[in-house]
């Protein structure tokens, strides 16, 4: 062989070497890598379940105070249509007292009012039943007119007690 060929050869065969080892060290980089890319992916699959586990809990608990609320409202809601259906017997039963004249309104008159142009005797007579400031009858149909008039305030009031109570629990 010549030297040629001979340094041809160790040339190769130098060249196959590099080859082979730059090879060998790409597989064992390559291989640390994919250690390192594993332990990555499995402590991001960690950080996941942890959080869809926190998020769990977390609609857990909303769902736990969404219900208590609901429960508080429709108690809420109970007692409203209650004290509305209280009114509104009481109401009834006092019209229709007021109707059958079981019952009658009256108002204090003012005897000192002398521009009323109505003289009424500042005592009443020995032989009367009633005894204290003077009254006067209202007419039946007025009285309706004053209950209707209240029985539209008791319902607002209760609309505005149940108002402030829906309030209240929203705010808890």
């Amino acid at each position: 062989m010549s030297p040629l060929q001979r340094l041809i050869g160790v040339l190769v065969l130098a060249g196959l070497l590099v080859a082979v080892g730059a090879a060998g060290a790409w597989q064992i980089q390559d291989w640390r890598y994919g250690r390192q890319l594993a332990e990555q992916a499995r402590l991001h699959g960690e950080t996941l379940n942890q959080l869809n586990l926190a998020a769990a809990t977390r609609q857990l608990d909303e769902q736990d105070k969404r219900l208590v609320l609901e429960q508080q409202l429709q108690t809420s809601d109970q007692t409203h249509h209650r004290a509305l259906a209280d009114a509104q017997r009481d109401q009834n039963l006092l019209r229709d007292r007021l109707a059958t004249a079981d019952l009658r309104l009256s108002v204090l008159l003012d005897t000192q009012d002398g521009a009323a142009g109505c003289a009424v005797p500042a005592t009443t007579a020995t032989g009367g039943l009633v005894h204290g400031a003077p009254r006067a009858r209202l007419d039946p149909a007025h009285a309706q007119r004053i209950v209707g008039i209240t029985n539209d305030g008791d319902r607002g009031l209760i609309a505005l007690q149940a108002c402030q109570a829906y309030v209240r629990a929203l705010q808890k």
